[in-house]
């Protein structure tokens, strides 16, 4: 009878292959990163749209908006697990993968950079390309109750919280998703990578954290629809710059450079 392994590596083991894994992306050529990129934003596009219309409850969100709001986050996660898998490019894990590998002085600076800001575009290249192609020529959400969610959604997301409060969500949020990125690479088989993956972004979506690329759906989601009020400046200036800020903070600050400092660490005991 056959029964499920759980088998990982040690927290050293994982740092060593995420510097490995920093390494080699950073010195991918530009148009792999670019292309790989754009794989990724349009896999987290398509949980994007799951989500929402999970959402699209009516009665869940007027009678239990906690509970819809869960479930959602539980199918979510299936978006990274898709993109670390297939080994697309999100550019929210890579603030954690290459400052990893610039720490432990096997990239240059320079060239984190330039791999942050290609994979950036290429996730914001993706994601439009599923919002206005798929999603919006294919008007997957033109009616109701999807449309009005997506607009809700979108709307709640822009107007409601300040510039200071989706910085720090976004801080949070990008703290998990990069801890879900070292659990997918902790474990050796298929359902430790999937299992530690999925707990890290069920958590971040329950409650209700920034995430830049999953931003570039559901914002511009909402701007296709003619949600009132919101504009392509409203989503820079609070659904990117904010949110990247966070995100970079919390992917490398609050887990690259902890997982360097406990890998020399534990190398010097």
């Amino acid at each position: 009878m056959s029964t499920m392994s759980l088998d990982a590596f040690s927290p050293a083991e994982t740092v060593e292959l995420i510097a490995r894994a920093g390494t080699a992306k950073g010195h991918m050529r530009l148009d792999k990163v670019f292309f790989s990129a754009v794989s990724a934003g349009c896999l987290l596009a398509f949980a994007c749209g799951t989500a929402l219309s999970t959402n699209a409850s009516p009665w869940f969100q007027e009678n239990a908006p906690g509970l819809i709001r869960t479930i959602s986050a539980l199918v979510f996660p299936y978006g990274l697990c898709m993109i670390i898998l297939t080994g697309a490019d999100l550019c929210t894990g890579s603030f954690m993968f290459t400052t990893v590998a610039a720490l432990q002085r096997q990239l240059p600076w320079w060239k984190m950079l330039l791999h942050w800001f290609v994979t950036f575009w290429g996730n914001l290249c993706g994601s439009l390309f599923v919002v206005a192609i798929i999603f919006g020529y294919g008007e997957v959400f033109a009616s109701d109750p999807y449309k009005s969610e997506a607009i809700a959604f979108a709307t709640k997301k822009q107007f409601t919280p300040s510039f200071h409060q989706i910085l720090v969500r976004g801080i949070g949020c990008n703290w998990l998703v990069c801890l879900a990125c070292f659990f997918g690479l902790q474990g050796r088989d298929l359902a430790s990578k999937i299992i530690g993956i999925w707990w890290p972004i069920f958590a971040f979506v329950s409650m209700g954290f920034d995430h830049v690329v999953a931003n570039m759906t559901f914002v511009p989601l909402g701007i296709w629809l003619e949600a009132p009020g919101l504009s392509v400046g409203l989503y820079i200036w609070k659904g990117i710059i904010p949110t990247l800020i966070g995100n970079v903070l919390g992917g490398a600050v609050f887990v690259g450079r902890k997982c360097e400092a406990d890998g020399i660490e534990r190398a010097e005991l």
